[in-house]
């Protein structure tokens, strides 16, 4: 903002209860691992295949105990059978394999007689090995063959109950175990930039970086700063465009900068609406003058820093701004966001906040002024419901690691300023450490073999689906990684997995039309993760901008209980390849599973619908929206009868859903005459519930007749003051 080939895909039938049966899309390697580079030649180890895999079952016992429990990598769930014979669960391996072992995890049900099968074609079934002396506990068969289907087929159970396995687990390897392994862990790649208080000329050197990034929008360089743990004197960290600085202790308080990191927009004259894409984390901060300035936009999170004085979120002169976010932080003195139009502030202590243009939205905040919209305009809820802060490198010792943190329910203040932080560490010789250059047949060859990866600073084109399928899967990204989808293929797809971990990239579209850019979860996707949600933080998209790109729908949210911490999903108004059919974009975000919840949600400028809800019991605590600039006339954006697709719309099917603190904006500068009937739709259902809601017509391009459905009074003039609907219905 500067102030601020395929139909769509269908809507879902409105779901009743969480099926049980995990629906994770598999996709197959599309290359020999003989291509694939960087890789050592050696014999490869057997891997375990069969975690986050597509399961299948001949029955269930009740519900909460489906075939997906059995491959999900948790020993503390289950799938179990009705109690006859003969019953069976089958795990697809996506590829054919060459197998080595099974090991089957019986819960005290177990099975007497059975048979571990094989098969290519998942219906011509061969035995590799059988028994009718099984013993329970844990069981290692050993197997020999190829194939891309096992099973277990039990014909005698040793209890009264049915068959119950915690977990079945399949060994082997992809490529016969003759082919290349792909190492992990390794350097972080030319555009890392790690320093220590000895370091010569750090100062030079950021600021030599900031000189190439701070007016780069569109630029392809990407930088990721990271400090060691200790004490630097006279630092002035000014942070451009694709540009990341961050700390490498356990806590905040491990790096101390005496000196500041700045962003501000001499570069746009004052104006601060275009400082996107650049991050701060991980640092302690004792600001030169008393106050660290932090003036940004979209895209520009402010994640676990401890400011020891106070924090500007405006740019020198207190030119327009529009931001932003801030999450696990601790900001000793006040906040002054003065210009700001909105700001979210999660989980964090603040030692105050000075004022509110429009939307100030705080959840878990200490120090939060009191809510009291629509004046002042603040929205405050004492928690957030549920939470998990990002994933972030950090050195333990001389060794790299990936810290994830654990999640929280009713979560109030930092996860670190009352001792340890809680999560688990995970050693970088886990990770695929991905470079420029990589191709999506290596980065998915990495995950089939249970890498976690790692994306430096670049850009990488991937001309098929980076496929994450394994549960509790690390994708986190350094510097504004970016990912480019070529040839209409969707950038990323995650299965119905626990825990799966997406951080800190950008999906930028390609020139031909990808109907999605990113899926969370495949159609129908089912499965409980309400224990271990997948989390998607500061991932970005954009459409168009660098240059012409195009997609039907940017995210689309399919598994149940997902969290979205921070995104921004945006069609560029501005930059290169901008048009109304240049950088066509029907949809930004689709939400069709249950129990999500969005924390920090931006979405601007689509062709239709922002947003769209079909899930029950969805919650979206801020959201901040902008209709698109430059749509030609009325009749291009006439929605049947209605004016406009409205900037967020719950569908008629959903029974329980509730927003804070949302706003939606109007500036139709090719056709100031354009009339929205409404920001928000909504079903009139008890269980469908907003407060604090608001649209503004900037400056008079474009006005709105109504807030949500028919309630609110319409904008009008060109005075640009918010028309509020404090609760709905």
């Amino acid at each position: 903002m500067p102030a601020v080939g395929i139909s769509p895909l269908a809507a879902p039938p409105p779901r009743a209860a969480r099926m049980g049966l995990v629906g994770a899309v598999v996709i197959a390697l599309a290359a020999a691992l003989l291509a694939l580079t960087p890789a050592t030649e050696a014999e490869a180890a057997p891997v375990l295949l069969s975690q986050g895999k597509q399961a299948t079952a001949s029955s269930q016992e009740h519900y909460g105990t489906p075939a997906g429990s059995a491959v999900d990598g948790d020993s503390g769930t289950r799938w179990s059978s009705a109690a006859f014979d003969p019953q069976w669960l089958s795990v697809d391996l996506g590829a054919p394999a060459a197998l080595d072992r099974v090991e089957l995890s019986w819960e005290a049900a177990y099975a007497k007689t059975y048979r571990v099968e094989l098969s290519t074609n998942g219906a011509d079934w061969s035995t590799a090995y059988s028994t009718t002396t099984g013993a329970g506990g844990t069981e290692t068969v050993d197997v020999s063959g190829t194939a891309r289907y096992v099973r277990m087929l039990g014909s005698s159970r040793a209890t009264g109950y049915g068959y119950s396995l915690w977990e079945f687990k399949v060994f082997g390897s992809t490529d016969g175990g003759t082919g290349p392994v792909i190492p992990g862990g390794g350097d972080l790649g030319p555009n890392v930039h790690v320093f220590d208080p000895s370091t010569p000329g750090i100062q030079d050197k950021l600021d030599q970086v900031f000189s190439e990034q701070e007016s780069a929008q569109f630029g392809s360089g990407r930088h990721a700063f990271f400090f060691k743990p200790g004490t630097y004197n006279d630092i002035n960290a000014q942070i451009g465009f694709y540009t990341s600085i961050a700390g490498l202790g356990l806590k905040p308080d491990d790096t101390t900068f005496n000196g500041d990191v700045t962003v501000d927009a001499g570069w746009f004259n004052g104006n601060a609406t275009q400082n996107f894409w650049r991050s701060a984390e991980n640092l302690a901060l004792n600001p030169v003058s008393g106050t660290n300035r932090w003036a940004v936009s979209q895209a520009a999170s402010f994640r676990r820093m401890h400011v020891k004085g106070a924090l500007n979120l405006a740019p020198n002169g207190y030119g327009w701004a529009s931001g932003g976010y801030i999450a696990d932080s601790k900001i000793d003195g006040q906040v002054g966001p003065y210009s700001q139009q909105q700001w979210y502030t999660r989980d964090s202590t603040i030692g105050g906040w000075t004022n509110g243009v429009w939307n100030m939205t705080f959840s878990g905040v200490e120090g939060a002024p009191a809510n009291s919209f629509p004046e002042p305009r603040y929205t405050t809820l004492d928690t957030t419901p549920t939470s998990r802060e990002k994933p972030f490198l950090y050195l333990d010792g001389n060794e790299y690691k990936v810290f994830t943190p654990a999640k929280r329910t009713n979560a109030r203040g930092t996860t670190w300023a009352n001792g340890t932080p809680q999560g688990t560490s995970i050693p970088l010789s886990k990770f695929y450490v991905v470079k420029p250059g990589a191709t999506a047949t290596t980065i998915n060859a990495a995950l089939e073999q249970g890498l976690n990866l790692l994306f430096t600073p670049g850009i990488y084109h991937v001309d098929r689906t980076i496929n994450v399928n394994r549960a509790d899967t690390v994708v986190l990204g350094l510097g504004l990684a970016t990912i480019i989808p070529d040839n209409g293929v969707t950038a990323m797809k995650v299965a119905d997995v626990d825990g799966v971990k997406l951080a800190g990239f950008l999906i930028d579209a390609g020139t031909v039309n990808s109907p999605t850019l990113l899926e969370i979860g495949g159609q129908g996707a089912s499965a409980d993760h309400a224990a271990n949600p997948t989390t998607v933080q500061d991932v970005y998209v954009r459409v168009g901008g660098a240059g012409a790109g195009k997609a039907t729908t940017s995210i689309v949210v399919n598994s149940d209980d997902v969290i979205i911490d921070h995104t921004w999903v945006w069609r560029a108004d501005h930059g290169e390849g901008v048009g109304w059919e240049t950088n066509r974009a029907d949809y930004g975000v689709r939400v069709n599973g249950d129990d999500v919840l969005a924390t920090g949600l931006f979405v601007e400028h689509f062709n239709k619908y922002d947003v769209e809800w079909y899930g029950e019991r969805g919650k979206t605590i801020f959201y901040q929206n902008e209709k698109a600039y430059d749509a030609p006339n009325q009749a291009a954006i006439q929605n049947g009868d209605t004016k406009g697709y409205a900037a967020y719309r719950v569908d008629d099917s959903v029974d329980v859903h509730e927003g804070w603190g949302m706003g939606s904006y109007s500036n139709y500068n090719v056709d100031p005459t354009i009339r929205q009937d409404h920001g928000f739709k909504a079903p009139v259902k008890p269980g469908v519930r907003f407060h604090s809601l608001l649209v503004v017509s900037l400056g008079g391009n474009g006005h709105y007749n109504h807030v949500i459905n028919d309630t609110g009074s319409p904008t009008s003039g060109s005075s640009t003051i918010p028309s509020t609907v404090v609760s709905y219905p």
